[in-house]
């Protein structure tokens, strides 16, 4: 199981267990990677840097999905406690406390916003796909069906504004910015759904809309309510820009090349949903015939899918996202290199370097 997986595994463990549990668990896992990765030792976990606040955001997710209306906390629990890996609200903890932000509940509140919002723009991707898994279960959409997941999207999107509208303008402000670039971002995918006109220009663009903006914001904030000045909350922002762009190009490599048992869904989703993904807009440059039949028709069949999906593997798209996303990643760590020294800039920097080389 790839490293990054395996943190992934345990990620409850890690905000709900002493370190010695911890190290046990990840054992059981995969023994002997303790000792292999020192970082498990306190070196360079950036899991375990944050574990307590962690804790506390999840505390708040727990108070935040109650309603009087059960389903509605049925459903947002669905997916919250369906195997997040708080990636978002780690990024800005970390940012936080790199620049020796002492406030936690401050902190914590919006990285419990942000994962709010997070969870409520995937209930309305689910809808918007049609999908029927997500994180290896059942999707809310599928179980719970379209008209009530739809309503606790909008409840979870309410409810992050409870912990983030009570701050001053300014982070309200970016706050609002980065869910109109959610929403922004999914209307350009869905203008470039099976449509053999979209360019890597594009793509970018949709990206720094829908994946990216949520840990660019959170990442600013995050310096920005630690105190810090101007041109490091810019830095910090350009890291969380540039560090999801890169997390979205690598999922979107695994939704090729990976594993179903690990990514938690069928590999190929991208192409079933004419999702204008990194790998099919490469492979749509160099003319591969089979891509260009299974994007561009409604409903590809099965065979389809694995014939394109084999000759994306074949030509060269993979490795040209591979460097696409090692360069996005490279100008995230860039910026680290501009904060301050601490075990939290650490942090930021080792978790890029996850992130980037999940499963390859």
């Amino acid at each position: 199981m790839p490293f990054f997986n395996q943190l992934f595994a345990v990620r409850g463990f890690l905000i709900q267990e002493t370190k010695p549990k911890l190290l046990k668990a990840i054992s059981a896992v995969a023994p002997g990677i303790e000792r292999k990765i020192p970082s498990l030792q306190g070196a360079g976990d950036p899991f375990s840097y944050v574990s307590d606040e962690l804790e506390l955001v999840e505390d708040n997710l727990k108070r935040a999905i109650r309603s009087r209306e059960q389903i509605l906390t049925d459903i947002a629990a669905h997916l919250i406690y369906g195997g997040g890996k708080r990636v978002r609200p780690m990024v800005t903890l970390l940012a936080f406390l790199a620049f020796g932000g002492k406030r936690t509940k401050d902190i914590v509140d919006i990285a419990t916003a942000i994962e709010l919002i997070h969870t409520a723009t995937l209930l309305h991707d689910d809808i918007i796909d049609g999908a029927e898994i997500r994180r290896g279960k059942e999707s809310a959409y599928k179980k719970f069906g379209l008209k009530s997941t739809l309503v606790t999207g909008d409840f979870l999107f309410i409810k992050a504004f409870e912990f983030a509208g009570k701050f001053d303008e300014t982070i309200v402000q970016w706050t609002a910015d980065a869910c109109a670039l959610l929403t922004e971002g999914e209307m350009l995918q869905g203008f470039f759904n099976r449509n053999r006109a979209v360019t890597l220009d594009d793509y970018v663009e949709i990206v720094k809309r829908k994946t990216a903006s949520l840990f660019q914001t959170g990442a600013k904030i995050g310096a920005y309510l630690a105190g810090a000045n101007a041109p490091l909350v810019d830095e910090t922002e350009r890291y969380g820009l540039n560090m999801g762009i890169a997390f979205q190009m690598v999922d979107d490599i695994l939704d090729v090349v990976g594993h179903s048992e690990l990514l938690g869904k069928p590999t190929g989703m991208d192409l079933r949903d004419g999702n204008p993904a990194l790998p099919i807009i490469l492979a749509l440059n160099e003319s591969q015939p089979a891509v260009c039949e299974a994007f561009e028709r409604s409903r590809p069949t099965d065979n389809q899918i694995t014939i394109a999906l084999d000759a994306i593997k074949a030509g060269s798209a993979i490795q040209q996202a591979k460097s696409l996303s090692k360069s996005y990643a490279e100008e995230a760590l860039k910026s680290v290199k501009k904060l301050p020294p601490s075990l939290y800039r650490n942090g930021l920097k080792t978790l890029v370097q996850l992130i980037i080389e999940r499963d390859f």
